[in-house]
């Protein structure tokens, strides 16, 4: 089979930053708000008052500072907290197109790749901005790439587990080249308004390009050693919103059709799934830990990559060694871990291993193992 490696990746980055004050700020006036209108409920005990946040408590409990979103007015808005993004018409590049192209454009420069080099087109991600035509389809139409593409969604994991479909795709020859995109406009399924999770995620999308070793022509190539995927159906975090919920009409705007985790469940599950995994994939590769230099984790919560670190290693990971991002992008969902990846990098030397790991719901777990050529 042929060898595939990761030429190229690229990152888009949304025009607008919200800090952990300015979301406080907000999210304390919705909640003085609405104890103040359910006091009589709140004082006969049939309604729950509402807590106030703090930075210091986002931070601590996530490691976030701030986060990039698509439009921050409307989620600043006390009385909206919700992005205002007007709708496109079906003619118009859809919004989750439109940042896949960016990406893709830096990523397939990076690789010293045109569209007509690609053969395959994935976009997977979390949260798709319609159901059908692919989103993949339509970026791969605006791209002017001919052959296929699809979509897939494996929640945070999307990114590792595109990357193993595409390298299924290049070491069987059924493309040249695989174009794989995580557009991440999570702002659009959070609960701005639930205290546990409102200042969880963030906006970006990021691209990577992987094709056979035996053509590349980028500066930037890292070989592709193994890739190990795991799944356990968990309820932990959900999401349930769907076509289906026309049927019910009761629960139409419900919070559950958002975002929504059971947070310290995730965190003592997650985690040592993701170092056992983490561990085989290097294993497979017929590496030891000490022979690998990076790890670009999934950016979800700080706490919980320190701990993943420290199973793996046995000891505090140095910052170099696991990059965060986390604490200017929040957790991008799919993207988070490539984001990581792109730009810390360059200053591998030639012959480093390191490895990408993403975990999510589902759950879903997927770690690929890399060595810079």
């Amino acid at each position: 089979m042929k060898q595939a490696v990761i030429s190229g990746t690229g990152l888009f980055t949304p025009p607008h930053a919200i800090s952990n004050e300015e979301l406080v700020i907000c999210f304390n006036a919705y909640v003085e708000q609405f104890n103040a209108d359910n006091a009589g409920a709140i004082a006969d005990g049939s309604v729950t008052a509402l807590e106030p946040s703090s930075a210091a408590f986002i931070e601590k409990a996530s490691g976030i500072k701030a986060r990039f979103v698509m439009e921050k007015d409307g989620i600043l808005d006390p009385q909206r907290m919700v992005p205002r993004i007007p709708e496109r018409a079906d003619e118009e590049l859809s919004l989750q197109a439109e940042i896949c192209v960016k990406a893709a454009q830096q990523a397939l420069d990076r690789a010293g790749r045109a569209p007509a080099d690609i053969d395959m087109v994935l976009v997977a991600c979390s949260n798709m901005q319609r159901a059908y035509p692919a989103m993949a389809v339509e970026v791969q139409h605006a791209l002017g790439i001919e052959g296929y593409g699809f979509d897939m969604n494996v929640a945070c994991s999307s990114a590792t587990f595109g990357i193993q479909t595409a390298v299924a795709a290049v070491q069987s020859g059924q493309a040249r080249a695989v174009l794989v995109l995580n557009p991440e406009i999570t702002s659009g399924h959070l609960n701005w308004r639930d205290r546990d999770s409102h200042f969880i995620f963030g906006d970006a999308c990021t691209a990577i390009v992987i094709e056979a070793a035996d053509s590349a022509v980028s500066q930037h190539q890292f070989a592709i050693l193994d890739t190990k995927l795991k799944t356990a159906f968990s309820n932990n975090i959900r999401n349930n919103f769907g076509f289906m919920n026309r049927f019910d009409e009761s629960g139409i705007g419900q919070a559950d059709k958002l975002f929504r985790q059971q947070g310290r469940k995730v965190f003592k599950e997650v985690c040592p799934m993701a170092a056992e995994t983490i561990k085989n994939a290097i294993a497979n590769a017929g590496l030891e830990i000490s022979q690998v230099q990076r790890y670009w984790l999934h950016q979800a919560n700080l706490n919980m990559n320190q701990l993943i670190s420290r199973m793996i290693l046995g000891r505090d990971a140095e910052p170099q060694e696991a990059p965060v991002i986390l604490d200017t992008y929040a957790n991008t969902s799919s993207a988070g871990s490539i984001i990581a990846f792109h730009k810390y990098q360059d200053d591998m030397p030639a012959g480093a291993h390191g490895v990408i790991c993403s975990f999510g719901a589902g759950y879903s777990i997927g770690s690929v193992v890399v060595r810079k050529l």
